[in-house]
């Protein structure tokens, strides 16, 4: 009888142990299709456009090539309100000749370079430093700051300083979308006129700051200030 009722366990144990891996097995399998079910939407033409978006891919766009709503723009256009990021350099393959021919439509006066200074100060001081040394607190992380008081940086004209702030140079990456051009042109002048100690040239003071159109490009600037000076 003793023996009798040991087997029964044992074939109880074993017929246990077998049901439980198999359901196991079966809960584990569930779990890998539900982590690749993405479920049901509830009435998603609610929140998915029917018309294409530009900026959402949803499906593939059976009108455009390559089935993107994005689009490359036409060749030699520019978009609406950028008409001021026209690339203006002589060559821009030729670093000496960035800006060559580019006039600075605004007028040197008090406000415009205290403008220019908290510009400076606000998004190009860490590196280069308050003086324009290049010892800056960046600066000794990343080597290769330049020193805008140094001789060969002092020959460099107002557009080359607002070129390299639009398209970079060396280490420094372009800076056309934190700052608008006006602001380009202030810090330009600040560097030349306060930090070189060059001085604004005679037929550029202006009490006001207006813009001078001498010259200058006539793309108009629809850019927000990025950085209002208050």
């Amino acid at each position: 009888m003793n023996k009798f009722y040991k087997t029964g366990l044992q074939v109880s144990a074993i017929l246990f142990s077998s049901v439980l891996m198999v359901a196991c097995d079966i809960n584990a399998q569930a779990d890998r299709d539900m982590s690749n079910d993405p479920g049901s939407e509830y009435a998603p033409q609610m929140y998915n456009s029917i018309p294409y978006e530009s900026l959402k891919q949803e499906e593939d766009n059976k009108y455009n090539p390559g089935g993107m709503n994005m689009r490359v723009p036409a060749r030699n256009t520019i978009a609406r309100g950028k008409m001021a990021f026209i690339d203006h350099s002589a060559d821009s393959s030729n670093m000496d000749v960035m800006g060559a021919g580019l006039v600075n439509p605004v007028h040197s006066n008090a406000a415009v370079l205290e403008d220019g200074k908290i510009l400076y100060t606000r998004m190009c001081a860490h590196c280069h430093g308050e003086s324009g040394a290049g010892d800056g607190l960046v600066a000794p992380k990343f080597k290769g700051v330049a020193n805008l008081t140094s001789a060969g940086i002092k020959v460099k004209s107002e557009s080359h300083i607002y070129q390299v702030i639009t398209k970079g140079k060396g280490r420094m990456m372009p800076h056309n979308t934190q700052v608008n051009p006006e602001e380009r042109w202030k810090i330009a002048m600040y560097v030349k006129q306060v930090i070189q100690g060059e001085g604004a040239p005679a037929e550029s003071v202006d009490q006001a700051g207006s813009a001078d159109k001498t010259n200058a490009s006539a793309d108009v600037n629809s850019n927000e200030s990025t950085n209002p000076v208050k």
